[in-house]
């Protein structure tokens, strides 16, 4: 029996980014690449890397905190 997907196609960029046009995600995925030298895409491969790194703490601490509440407020 094959699966079954609801709503099933690939993400088109462009439209998930078009209801934010002027948001910074959106204009670093569309700047292009190719003026920058090795040593430019190296930084901002770091950069980007303490992002996510940044972007996981915060949800790590988003997802402890509604356990916290969860357990406090559990009957």
């Amino acid at each position: 029996m094959e699966a079954a997907y609801v709503n099933y196609r690939v993400m088109d960029l462009d439209e998930l980014f078009a209801k934010r046009p002027g948001d910074p995600l959106t204009q670093l995925l569309r700047q292009d690449l190719d003026p920058l030298s090795i040593e430019e895409l190296s930084e901002r491969i770091a950069l980007l890397q303490e992002e996510i790194r940044r972007c996981e703490a915060k949800k790590s601490a988003a997802s402890n905190h509604i356990q916290a509440a969860d357990a406090l407020f559990k009957k």
